[in-house]
């Protein structure tokens, strides 16, 4: 069974820090965004158009693409995303009557 992948920043790292990439279709170069998607995952995401030649023909392509992050849809939610955070469990008080 493979290992399990651990991401190496935290939610709150990767919005900080994280930064668009270029990336290149056919020397053509295009941005992929900084995104966060719906499943939890961390990473970039890019959609266009463009053409290529297929023989001496042009031809226009879709282009779309996602570059997430791995082990990043495991990280736990930050009090930022809205969601509670529980707080941390208080030690019980001995019973005086044991």
């Amino acid at each position: 069974m493979a290992i399990k992948t651990t991401c190496a920043v935290t939610r709150a790292q990767f919005r900080a820090d994280a930064k668009p990439v270029e990336v290149v279709v056919n020397g053509i170069p295009m941005t992929a965004e900084v995104k966060e998607f719906s499943t939890g995952s961390l990473g970039w995401y890019l959609t266009g158009k463009t053409n290529l030649k297929v023989g001496e023909k042009s031809v226009s392509v879709q282009i779309g693409m996602n570059l997430t992050v791995v082990g990043s849809k495991d990280l736990p939610a930050d009090p930022a995303d809205g969601e509670a955070v529980p707080a941390p469990e208080s030690p019980k008080p001995a019973d005086a009557g044991e």
